[in-house]
């Protein structure tokens, strides 16, 4: 039987609906959320990302603006602007878009971002805390699959899940997020001698490396179910995932596309950790 799809796209659709009830509750209590986007230079992949973004923001009723500076601006130049978003309190959250220009360092502007407006879960004491499983903003990505994942009712305890991919935003997350579910989780990395080997073992296999069409179908057991978390532009200019989605997909129990599986639910999980940071900043009690 074909795997069934995991459509990313109706999912994040349904929760940005949510959201907006709850951005429809902050402004009747006279706030309104709001998201800054910091984008260096211009990358054009970057400017089509964070169009999405602000998008999003519009369809639940949120503010969402973009600060962009120019392409040789220097590390100080960066954090000055996130200093001057931090000191704002009409903004809720902050996210520096990457790939960030040559000589900046990604981990000093992610730690330079208040804790709490770091809605991209970047920030070294937001990573700590999901390293010690207590309270705090989730990176996007990994959020957005373990929605999915709830979603379809796929049940990660005692599953072994293979994680391809050990980077901060979404292989080291997602394996934390997925232990918390009492996963057993394998990460293989581009150092793993015979990865096939390792994710024929997977009842969940997670694939974000970058790599179009690196998990072929003799790497996946029938029955698995497989997260493509990559977006890559083929020479063609069409877009492709890091699994060869048409040969695994006929044996798969369930696979997300790409585009339309993963990427939706990272903006999604964007925009609801924003409405929680101004719900967090106005005190409000998103249940009252």
């Amino acid at each position: 039987m074909p795997a069934t799809i995991i459509d990313g796209k109706a999912v994040a659709q349904r929760v940005l609906q949510q959201l907006a009830t709850r951005v429809q509750a902050l402004k009747e209590r006279g706030m309104a959320p709001r998201l800054a986007v910091v984008r260096v230079g211009d990358d054009s992949a970057s400017k089509v990302y964070i169009r999405a973004k602000i998008r999003a923001c519009e369809q639940v009723g949120m503010l969402g603006g973009e600060f962009e500076l120019p392409g040789d601006s220097t590390e100080s130049d960066v954090l000055r602007q996130i200093g001057e978003l931090n000191a704002d309190p009409s903004v809720h959250g902050i996210l520096v878009q990457l790939p960030l220009p040559k000589g900046i360092r990604p981990h000093r502007v992610a730690d330079h971002i208040a804790p709490h407006k770091d809605v991209d879960g970047l920030h070294v004491q937001n990573l700590g805390r999901l390293l010690q499983g207590e309270a705090g903003f989730r990176p996007c990505t990994p959020a957005g699959i373990v929605r999915l994942l709830d979603e379809y009712a796929i049940d990660a305890r005692g599953k072994h899940v293979v994680v391809v991919g050990r980077s901060e935003i979404v292989g080291k997350p997602i394996s934390l997020l997925l232990l918390e579910r009492d996963a057993t989780v394998t990460v293989c990395h581009s150092r793993t001698p015979d990865l096939g080997a390792m994710t024929r073992l997977a009842d969940i296999v997670v694939v974000a490396v970058g790599r179009p069409h690196l998990l072929k179908a003799d790497m996946v057991r029938p029955g698995a179910i497989v997260i493509d978390v990559g977006v890559n532009r083929l020479p063609s200019g069409k877009l492709a995932g890091d699994v060869d989605f048409d040969a695994i997909a006929p044996t798969a129990a369930y696979i997300t596309p790409v585009p339309g599986g993963v990427g939706p639910m990272t903006v999604a999980m964007l925009i609801q950790n924003t409405v929680e940071a101004a719900e967090r900043q106005s005190a409000i009690d998103p249940s009252e």
